[in-house]
């Protein structure tokens, strides 16, 4: 039997919950379609930095190396820990150096599923660059808590990692719909952005087959709420990704249902899935956090990993469950009783 290791961080707060209720699904279609996961368990979390001082151990990236993908549930608690050490602890070291630059989030209404539009026929996959761009953490501050004191964040866009974020995403529009929309700033920032848009238009010649509309991010946070539907693949920096992505889970009925991947397209070093909500500390002790976004996330990997048809199985059960009205009103469910019902679905 073909098996797969996992490595799995549930992080903080609700990830626990969340990630648990996945895994309960992501076992069964596995079981079902004739393979295994092999899951193991890493307690790095800001539990974890408050015992240690760090995040994760220093051998931590080298110990991720070897698995074959990263399930992540949550991580952060601001109240014990600052997000700029938990983040920048954790999560943007694994996505720098396994090299996961494609950050890729899908926005379409489950069955059952309200959102707060008038448009429920959208689907829109949004792919965001996720390893520099205004993320690179370049910069610094000095005199501080003085007067005189100057604080210099540094975007850092490069060629190699504009151009390969844009192909992937001119990639991903052609097994789709064929439209693709590039997101910059580009009135306003005169280099970064322009960049940007000149290396769009340079690869919209190699893809012929690709409708290519360049929006700047305004422009586009409009249309995603005015017109959902108009829209296809969206390409972004990191930043932008990063804030249209929320634009999209809220359209699509809240961070519940707002799965992510963190993809290594060379398959060099593994990827990571993810639930774009964060560890929730107000409802943490509650056992009502929506997993379907961590099961969405689940199916994904599997659809990485190759078990397509498994991962198909589980957007289908994820589906029948919504349509039924579990897991659709906030609080409504238990996190048990949604996964439960999706593994129901799966049989």
């Amino acid at each position: 039997m073909k098996s797969y290791s996992i490595a799995l961080i549930p992080g903080d707060g609700i990830g626990r919950d969340v990630t648990g209720a996945a895994w309960s699904v992501l076992d069964t279609a596995a079981r079902h379609a004739g393979f295994a996961l092999a899951g193991t368990d890493f307690p790095w979390s800001c539990k974890f930095y408050k015992d240690t001082g760090r995040m994760m151990p220093e051998d931590g990236i080298e110990t991720l190396r070897g698995f074959d993908a990263i399930l992540l549930g949550a991580v952060g608690w601001p109240m014990e820990v600052p997000d700029s050490v938990s983040l920048h602890g954790l999560l943007l070291p694994i996505r720098k150096a396994f090299v996961q630059y494609a950050n890729i989030r899908p926005h379409r209404l489950l069955p059952g599923v309200t959102g707060p539009l008038r448009a429920e026929s959208f689907d829109i996959l949004c792919i965001r660059e996720n390893t520099e761009g205004e993320y690179s953490g370049a910069g610094g501050r000095v005199h501080q808590g003085t007067l005189d004191e100057v604080a210099v964040e540094t975007s850092i866009f490069t060629r190699a990692g504009v151009e390969r974020i844009l192909r992937f995403g001119f990639e991903q529009a052609r097994t789709r719909r064929g439209k693709l929309a590039s997101v910059t700033k580009s009135n306003a920032q005169k280099y970064s952005m322009v960049f940007w848009d000149e290396i769009t238009r340079k690869l919209a010649a190699e893809y012929s087959d690709v409708v290519v509309t360049s929006y700047h991010v305004d422009a586009l946070a409009a249309r995603m709420i005015m017109a959902p539907e108009s829209l296809d693949v969206v390409v972004a920096s990191n930043l932008f990704g990063d804030i249209l992505t929320d634009i999209g889970a809220a359209i699509q009925g809240g961070l519940g249902y707002a799965a992510s991947a963190n993809i290594n397209p060379d398959r060099s070093a593994p990827s990571m899935f993810e639930p774009v909500h964060g560890s929730a500390p107000d409802i943490a002790h509650l056992g009502i956090a929506n997993p379907i976004a961590t099961i969405w996330s689940g199916a994904m990997m599997l659809e990485h990993l190759g078990e397509t048809a498994a991962a198909g199985r589980i957007m289908k059960a994820i589906e029948a469950t919504t349509a039924r009205g579990i897991g659709t009103t906030t609080g409504k469910d238990r996190t048990e009783t949604i996964a439960a019902a999706v593994v129901t679905a799966l049989s």
